[in-house]
């Protein structure tokens, strides 16, 4: 099997370019607000995440033509994942179109594989006997804005590095 790669607007990073190393980092508007009596309340006005993929290798990612002015596809190989007691959750994003969703079950402290459907952004794992949590992993596909990608070379190493900054439209 293949592994898929970090995309681009449809370009691929190979790992000539170097293995990314990917993060993710919550976004978000928020305010805590104090009612009569001084509850606090948060209310929440939007969420999105901050992306950052960087790494180094023998070339570059050659991602130089892409148009930075528009949205552009970016497909990551790093998981998300959401835990629940029920085997029936709720996907906090969206799945990469080329990589299946796919679900785990925790028996005693091992967790094992089980088979899991998704359908209009809700994964259904098959029960397990004696299953005290479920889990269900993805890998995400985002619509961001990023700045065309700094890089550099160490022509005594022969290593060029890059880093990707994007943030979800």
């Amino acid at each position: 099997m293949t592994y898929p790669r970090v995309t681009l607007g449809g370009v691929p990073i190979v790992l000539h370019a170097g293995a990314p190393v990917q993060s993710y980092e919550p976004m978000g508007g928020a305010s805590v607000v104090r009612l009569h009596g001084g509850a606090a309340v948060k209310l929440r006005h939007w969420r999105r995440t901050a992306i950052s993929i960087s790494g180094s290798g023998w070339m570059n990612p050659g991602l130089d033509g892409l148009d930075y002015d528009s949205a552009l596809e970016l497909r990551c190989t790093h998981p998300q994942s959401v835990t629940s007691a029920s085997n029936v959750i709720t996907l906090a994003g969206t799945p990469r179109p080329d990589v299946a969703p796919w679900g785990l079950a925790l028996i005693g402290d091992q967790w094992q594989p089980t088979p899991c459907v998704v359908v209009a952004g809700v994964a259904t794992l098959t029960a397990v006997t004696g299953a005290t949590l479920y889990q269900v992993c993805w890998m995400p596909v985002f619509q961001v804005f990023c700045e065309r990608p700094p890089t550099g070379l160490d022509a005594g190493a022969g290593f060029y590095s890059w880093t990707i900054t994007a943030e979800e439209v």
